[in-house]
């Protein structure tokens, strides 16, 4: 257990939270927790144009639902804030005047027209678009004469021209690149706002953060982020790059192939228990063959060392499975009272059950459901008597001596007296046996008549939970519509 473990999650405030950005929170939370450290939330809003209003509280609020809390950020003060990027802007800028001084940095004048020719002329040739250093070696007259001029400028940090540099990432290993496929990466743009590159490396260093986990897409950008560190003398933090999210057909997750917010699972009935497992085994795994865990029981388990390199595919049906099998485990308890939260959402919101019903109903369906809306829409006529009939049920089970049929059976179920499941199975055997017919003859035309489809819960369940009275009701009701 290490005190001194600091980590971050540095969303930008674009947006609703994506999956991904679950995972990334999920496994620093993690990391954090399990070493005994500190977990770190910071806005990373520099780009202005893209900031979305409500976005920050929205993050806050979907990370504290899924009880992936911060320890320090926004509202809960460590002593290293602010943690909001555009309110430390003087640092940045202090730190990027003093790469300037020490020679790993220097100003551009380059106009966007210079530098949409530049990349014209690159892409004709058929090479690599990068920033061609027309402005490296600019005389400190020149540039003087310029800033005084007025002429607008971004700030460069100077990229070796040659050789290449080697780090260890704690999943992908040894990682070399070389310097000549970098770019001269703006660090501070024209409006005074520093880029990710140099804030991420000055915000990391100042919140003592110790390691860096963050998904794939920066490990191109993290040997400029070891530059920068290098050119200040700062000591590096360890890096983990997480795998990439893809989709079934092993495309990178997005929004064109599907939901990627984690809103719109919330919206859709999932519980946060069944996400934060979910998200968990996104690239991560206990190396053996459980699959169920709670969010303290990750925090037990998680380590960098069983994360793999090879990209995590999102797969629904895994979802869904999991939400299932938490629905499955709730208490009974819990379960009714959100069933009652879910009624009221729902067209039935006016009408009352008891609890007693509303039990029986649950121990119905239960293993037929995967939501809490199952409850309601997969047993409908639970909470209300069928008005039509599923018409293809009734061309195929429905037939011209049903109805005669039926109306035996509602007589033998009336001389009936609190009937148990039992007793309901009974009556319709000795029915059907006094009638010469199969028991199947009887089944398919009575769940009809009962429930309005074909398919659902045991039927004698359904007997037991609506009721001689309602059962016998419905069975009338029916023989007067399918006349």
């Amino acid at each position: 257990m290490s005190p001194n473990i600091r980590v971050r999650f540095a969303p930008s405030p674009t947006g609703y939270l994506h999956v991904g950005g679950l995972r990334t929170a999920l496994y620093n939370y993690l990391f954090a927790k399990h070493n005994g450290g500190k977990f770190v939330l910071r806005i990373e809003d520099t780009d202005q144009a893209r900031r979305v209003e409500g976005a920050v509280e929205n993050l806050i609020s979907t990370l504290d639902w899924a009880g992936v809390r911060f320890d320090e950020g926004p509202g809960r003060e460590g002593g290293y804030g602010p943690y909001v990027q555009s309110q430390r802007l003087d640092i940045y800028r202090q730190h990027a005047d003093d790469l300037i001084k020490k020679g790993f940095a220097y100003r551009c004048f380059c106009t966007p027209e210079r530098l949409e020719e530049v990349r014209a002329r690159q892409n004709a040739a058929k090479l690599s678009t990068s920033y061609d250093r027309h402005c490296r070696n600019l005389t400190a007259e020149e540039v003087e004469r310029r800033l005084s001029a007025g002429e607008r400028n971004v700030i460069r940090m100077k990229v070796p021209l040659e050789g290449e540099l080697t780090f260890n990432d704690l999943i992908r290993g040894t990682v070399t690149i070389a310097f000549e496929v970098l770019d001269d990466q703006v660090i501070i743009k024209s409006d005074g706002f520093p880029t990710y590159h140099l804030a991420v490396v000055v915000d990391d260093h100042l919140m003592a953060i110790s390691h860096v986990i963050r998904g794939e897409e920066w490990l191109p950008s993290t040997p400029k982020h070891i530059l920068l560190y290098k050119f200040f003398g700062w000591e590096l933090p360890k890096f983990a790059h997480l795998p990439l999210l893809l989709n079934p057909d092993k495309s990178k997750l997005s929004k064109r192939q599907g939901d990627v917010a984690v809103e719109d699972y919330r919206a859709k009935g999932y519980f946060k228990e069944a996400i934060v497992n979910f998200v968990a085994f996104l690239g991560w795994n206990p190396g053996d063959e459980r699959e169920i865990f709670s969010l303290e029981e990750l925090v037990k388990e998680f380590s960098l060392e069983r994360v793999g390199k090879s990209g995590a595919v999102f797969n629904v049906e895994k979802l869904n499975w999991l939400n299932f099998e938490y629905l499955k485990r709730m208490p009974e308890g819990d379960v009714l009272t959100q069933l009652k939260a879910e009624l009221a959402r729902s067209p039935h919101a006016e009408k009352s059950f008891d609890d007693v019903y509303l039990l029986s109903v649950i121990r119905a369906l239960r293993e037929r459901s995967t939501f809490m809306r199952d409850f309601v829409e997969k047993g409908e006529y639970f909470f209300q008597r069928p008005d039509q009939y599923d018409p293809e049920v009734l061309k195929k089970r429905w037939k011209p001596e049903s109805a005669g049929q039926l109306k035996s059976l509602s007589a033998a179920f009336e001389r009936l007296q609190n009937p148990r499941k039992e007793e309901f199975e009974a009556a319709l055997h000795q029915t059907a046996e006094s009638l010469k017919v199969k028991n199947s003859d009887l089944i398919h035309p009575l769940r009809l008549a009962v429930t309005g489809v074909g398919s659902g819960p045991g039927l004698y369940d359904i007997l037991v939970v609506l009721g001689r009275d309602e059962v016998v009701h419905r069975i009338n009701l029916a023989l007067e519509k399918l006349q």
